[in-house]
């Protein structure tokens, strides 16, 4: 039982489990996801909470929006070799592989209420939404489930926001609250090559499945944001916008449950199904990254509107995850390196408006993954990417529908590192509409 506690303890000490800072939605309204999510220097409609709360002062009167973004990643393919297991402790096998994740799909909604009084100064609001969410899914048979099974992540964000114009210079500024809970799920498998520590060997088998782990936890956060909004002139604005680092403190419960397949392989008497499974507590903290917008509007007719925006994102909080089980079990602490980088997102958007009801607009984004090339997963197999939109807002006196629609075409993500050596292919295909009433 000794020798069997150790291969787990050695086969949990990997390098691919997942955070919550791994996917950031930009996607948090549908008229700025129409045009790339270029928005910070207009922010004239609910939305602006997000993209630059500053933006709420320029509108007038009570505005109630409420979205939903529909998320589809078909297919996340993966070719070349990986390690099942850790190889560097003489636990682990290489193989050649050619698979695919699960298709992934899930719906981020949204809801914003701003208000300000004809002839004040002072505008209100408050927003709610899922900034990062994530989920992934890889076959039970995946090479990859020894790092990842399946992850799901569903935070909430809730942003409520104070902004003044100073009505002489035309210059809105804002500052929010931002309050963060998240729940966390976790599925993934221990493996070793069958013939380590002197296993008896199984004869066609390269790998076995020690057990399985099951991770459940939940944790919050909280941070600030502020945002600056200026127009000199009727054709021209300039937006800046800030929201802080958010530290997460998750606590949850962690179920390990040793297979037949691995009690059997070291020698281990048979166990009953109760005394398989081992729970115990575990913790982690994880920093959301800082985000800066800056951004330009310019409308060069009275019907179009063009604008650029850069986003720099502070990823670099993000430097390891350590998942720390309660003492005295057997499953061991789990530390995994992170080192992301801090990046920039460069965002192009346009609006013209067709009639007195109807605006069309198109975008153009080129992102850049913080993922560095020796912590890559297959939790995100992340890339820099090309985010291609259009969308459309069709208004009446008292609501305004937004649609929305956005391909993210990844580049393929070449790999090499400790745990694999390929090639991860992907594509995402997004949908967003907002319904906003005007009071």
């Amino acid at each position: 039982m000794k020798l069997l506690v150790t291969a787990v303890a050695l086969a949990l000490m990997l390098p691919g489990w997942v955070s919550a800072a791994g996917f950031h939605i930009r996607e948090q309204g549908s008229k700025a996801m129409g045009m790339a999510n270029a928005f910070a220097a207009q922010a004239d409609d609910p939305s602006a909470i997000f993209y630059n709360p500053a933006g709420i002062v320029f509108q007038t009167g009570t505005q109630v929006s409420l979205g939903v973004t529909v998320i589809n990643v078909p297919e996340t393919e993966f070719r070349g070799t990986t390690k099942l297991g850790d190889v560097a402790s003489g636990l682990g096998v290489e193989q050649q592989v050619d698979t695919e994740a699960r298709d992934d799909i899930f719906f981020p909604p949204n809801f914003y209420m701003t208000t300000r009084k004809e002839g004040s100064p002072w505008a209100f609001g408050i927003g709610i939404g899922s900034l990062y969410p994530l989920a992934k899914r890889w076959d039970t048979t995946s090479p990859f489930r020894d790092e990842i099974k399946e992850i799901a992540i569903k935070p909430i964000n809730v942003n409520p926001t104070v902004a003044y114009l100073f009505e002489s210079i035309n210059l809105g500024v804002a500052v929010g609250i931002d309050y963060t809970y998240a729940d966390v799920w976790l599925e993934k498998s221990a493996c070793v090559d069958a013939y380590a520590l002197g296993a008896v060997p199984v004869p066609g088998l390269t790998a076995v499945q020690l057990g399985e782990l099951e991770l459940e936890a939940d944790g919050d956060g909280w941070g600030y944001n502020f945002g600056l909004l200026w127009q000199p002139l009727e054709t021209l604005s300039f937006g800046v916008a800030y929201r802080s680092e958010i530290e997460l403190d998750f606590d949850g419960d962690a179920d390990y449950q040793i297979t037949s397949a691995g009690q059997s392989v070291y020698g281990a008497p048979p166990l009953s199904y109760t005394d398989s499974i081992y729970s115990t507590g575990a913790e982690t903290e994880i920093t959301l990254p800082d985000t800066w917008s800056f951004a330009v509007a310019w409308k060069p007719t009275r019907k179009l509107t063009v604008e650029f925006d850069a986003d720099r994102f502070g990823w670099s909080s993000y430097d390891s995850l350590d998942i720390l089980f309660d003492e005295n079990t057997v499953l061991s602490d789990s530390l995994n390196r992170k080192d992301w980088n801090d990046v920039w997102a460069y965002r192009f958007g346009a609006q013209y408006a067709v009639t007195e009801t109807l605006d069309l607009r198109v975008g153009y984004a080129r992102d850049n993954t913080p993922v560095p090339n020796d912590t890559i997963g297959p939790e995100l197999p992340d890339a820099d990417r090309n985010n291609y939109t259009f969308g459309f807002g069709y208004h009446t006196d008292r609501a305004v529908f937004d649609f929305a629609y956005m391909w993210v075409d990844f580049d393929d993500r070449k790999v090499d590192n400790e745990t694999q050596t390929g090639t991860y292919k992907s594509d995402a295909y997004l949908f967003a509409a907002n319904l906003t009433y005007f009071f």
